[in-house]
């Protein structure tokens, strides 16, 4: 059985292992760096997958986070198309697809999210399709040609980037969303029903307060049947229901895991000299005095940058305040920084008939989250804000004027 040693074992075809080869190059790292992925693509970027690339605007290169030729350049050896089948973190040992064995120095995991897979009648029909990689969004946009209605079901980012996308491409859309108000979830129900009016106005039918109870057709999906006893009649079903994270590499390792990757403030994991970012890192985040797990792309990013320099030595805990975006079509573009689970005040700044507003989070007298929609300068002293983590006390009038200099806050 073949055997070798690397210094670093990146596993994840993702952000956060990309940049972690980016940064532990850019540092000056030295020694041998192997990065696997599941898929044929070198690492990529998928926030377009529901946005231009599913549009056909721009193609996978567009994406891709480096090409293949800067991980040869810089001496990473990139293996796509590959899996990590198991890792002994004691021996620093892991087993490759193929059943090649990798010694490792120091190790990263970034396995990412699945996503959540509804189990009702009809699931397995035609015309059903879930949107995580290159080849989902290829099969929704070959699929969907020549459809006239489209059901999305789910109302949080996916579901709502994925139906302004459609209905900019010409098909009609309806979202079918559990919650009383689409993106209630992540922004509250009051900024929720902005964000509800908005696609209702450009022409998206919204069905809240609704749970998917089957799929109906004979081999191609028909029809959605809600548990309220609607029938939705549709040509096809993109579902967008949330995803979970992938800890089963992990948990077969014996790593500490819960919701995602059990980690330390350095996004070590149980292991020593093993880390863990992306959507499969649940760290101890002082920023938030708990765990945190946070599934975005610029996360993963940071994440990804801060383990490199863990590997290397780096002692600090990772304190960078979450940050957000998705575009809405041409419709509106959110950015949000922050990510507080609760919060029991919202002070809007801005004119929300306009579209340029931005909604900043209350919680136990602390900000903790803040939404700009057309107001990004709004985001610089909200994130100095959250970070530093003062009682709002009165800025609130400061905040509340839209013509006030926010600068001082940050």
């Amino acid at each position: 059985m073949a055997r070798r040693a690397v210094d670093f074992l990146l596993v994840g075809g993702g952000v956060a292992a990309a940049h972690c080869a980016i940064e532990l190059r850019r540092r000056g790292a030295e020694g041998s760096i192997l990065l696997c992925g599941r898929e044929p693509e070198p690492p990529y970027e998928r926030p377009p997958l529901s946005k231009e690339y599913l549009r056909g605007e721009t193609g996978r290169a567009d994406a891709l986070v480096r090409s293949r030729d800067w991980y040869a350049d810089a001496g990473v050896e990139l293996a796509t198309g590959v899996s990590v089948v198991s890792i002994e973190p004691d021996r620093r040992l892991a087993k490759l697809q193929g059943g090649e064995e990798v010694g490792f120095g120091r190790a990263l995991l970034a396995t990412g999210a699945m996503v959540n897979i509804l189990r009702v009648d009809g699931a397995q029909l035609e015309g059903i399709h879930y949107l995580r990689a290159f080849g989902n969004a290829d099969s929704i946009r070959d699929d969907l040609e020549g459809r006239e209605h489209v059901v999305c079901v789910g109302g949080g980012y996916i579901g709502v980037e994925v139906a302004a996308s459609l209905t900019a491409m010409g098909t009609r859309c309806t979202i079918v969303e559990i919650e009383p108000v689409i993106l209630a979830r992540a922004f509250g129900e009051e900024v929720g029903r902005w964000f509800g009016e908005l696609v209702a106005a450009n022409g998206v039918a919204v069905r809240t307060g609704e749970t998917v109870a089957a799929f109906e057709g004979d081999e191609r999906v028909e029809a959605v049947l809600t548990e309220s006893g609607s029938v939705i009649d549709c040509d096809a079903v993109v579902v967008g229901a949330g995803v979970r994270p992938d800890t089963a590499l992990a948990g077969r390792a014996g790593l500490d895991v819960g919701d995602g990757i059990l980690c330390d403030g350095r996004l070590e994991t149980s292991a020593p000299g093993v880390f863990a970012a992306g959507d499969c890192c649940n760290f101890a985040s002082e920023l938030r005095g708990g765990r945190v797990r946070v599934e975005h792309w610029d996360v993963a990013l940071q994440q990804g940058r801060h383990a490199a320099r863990a590997m290397l030595g780096d002692e600090a805990p990772y304190r960078v305040v979450p940050y957000f975006f998705s575009d809405i079509h041409d419709w509106a573009s959110l950015e949000y920084v922050g990510g507080g689970p609760e919060w029991d005040e919202v002070l809007w700044r801005g004119d929300r008939d306009s579209g340029g507003f931005s909604a900043w989070y209350v919680g136990a007298g602390r900000l903790v989250g803040a939404l700009s929609v057309g107001r990004p300068a709004d985001l610089i002293p909200a994130r100095a804000m959250i970070e530093s983590g003062e009682p709002v006390g009165e800025r609130r009038e400061a905040i509340a004027d839209p013509d006030a200099d926010l600068d001082w806050l940050a």
